[in-house]
């Protein structure tokens, strides 16, 4: 793909050679002559001289480079992820149905869509116009699977769950499995039915053996546009909002409320009807606790969960304890010598 062709379909202006045959796409550290990188922050800008890469995608107040062919993007990780999908497009499944796939009574499928191998679809579900389901998904009765959606291979949905437009789950996932509940009587633990229901919105991406538990009563929620990495787990009866963002190694309990545009990192924990209001951003391997609110915009860490400044603060105080204890020894020693001295 020529320069000048990208930088159109971007709707982005270049600079220099707008001829330039690009093949690839690569770090900016390893690109080479036909290949496409761009800067990501001022680290990578001070290293761009050094880049032997074809073509860079560059901010609009990048300095106009002397012999370097540039795309100048408002926002350049977001048109180089544009420019990935050019130069290797999704491969999409064929459409229709295999073979090997069991198909339930009363199964509504979608024109388009693409039923793999193995797959099994129970009844009354409905799976959406052109949507994917990849080799050995389990789809149970009454599950609704909006369009355009994509389920890579291996992927569980349990029965009555509703899965808007665009989703992406990927290998390994289990939607609506039985939430983690259970009442102590007479020295045992008895299960309390999960009879709820799973709700996911549009354009929601589920990475790798994540999982979604069904509510015990009422409906786990995940909203529009939110994405999941790799083994997250989300407990029963969960409401996370639209466009939240969460790291690998989180888990949710039951009941917590997570508002939109919230951003949680890796590893975090969190406790039973925790709400995180919108916009909080959570640092990896924090834990908030039972019932604990994370205000509007406010950024936490450790555990407990508190205010960034003031987890700061205590670790500045941990990193002086030996110090501080060195000079309690010594406080000592003069105390003991003066109390000798007087005696």
């Amino acid at each position: 793909m020529r320069v000048r062709e990208l930088a159109e379909w971007l709707g982005a202006t270049f600079e220099g050679d707008g001829e330039k045959e690009l093949t690839g796409v690569a770090p900016l550290e390893t690109a080479g002559g036909s290949e496409l990188s761009f800067l990501g922050g001022r680290k990578a800008i001070e290293q761009a001289d050094a880049s032997a890469a074809g073509c860079l995608i560059v901010p609009p107040d990048y300095p106009s480079p002397s012999r370097r062919t540039v795309i100048r993007a408002p926002e350049p990780r977001t048109a180089f992820a544009r420019a990935m999908n050019r130069f290797y497009p999704t491969v999409e499944m064929k459409p229709g149905i295999h073979p090997t796939a069991a198909i339930g009574k009363d199964v509504e499928i979608g024109a388009l869509a693409a039923i793999g191998p193995h797959v099994n679809i129970g009844d009354s579900s409905r799976i959406g116009l052109a949507s994917g389901i990849g080799p050995g998904c389990s789809i149970g009765k009454r599950v609704v699977l909006g369009e355009g959606c994509v389920l890579h291979a291996n992927v569980t949905i349990y029965d009555n769950v509703d899965i808007g437009r665009g989703v992406i789950l990927h290998s390994g996932c289990v939607i609506g499995a039985d939430g983690f509940g259970y009442v102590f009587e007479h020295d045992r633990y008895h299960k309390f039915p999960q009879v709820g229901r799973v709700e996911i919105g549009d354009f929601v991406e589920i990475g790798a053996n994540s999982c979604v538990d069904r509510a015990a009563l009422g409906i786990t929620v995940i909203g529009e546009g939110t994405k999941l990495d790799n083994l997250v787990h989300v407990g029963h009866n969960c409401r996370i909002g639209r466009h939240v963002v969460v790291a690998a190694q989180t888990g949710f309990s039951g009941g917590v409320v997570v508002e939109d545009y919230a951003v949680i990192g890796g590893q975090v924990g969190i406790g039973d009807k925790a709400r995180i209001e919108s916009r909080a951003v959570l640092g990896s391997g924090c834990g908030v606790l039972t019932s604990k609110i994370v205000r509007s915009g406010q950024t936490v860490w450790g555990t407990p969960a508190r205010p960034l400044k003031e987890h700061l603060e205590q670790l500045a105080n941990l990193a002086r304890l030996p110090e501080m204890r060195r000079q309690f020894a010594d406080f000592k020693r003069r105390l003991a010598h003066l109390e000798e001295k007087l005696n």
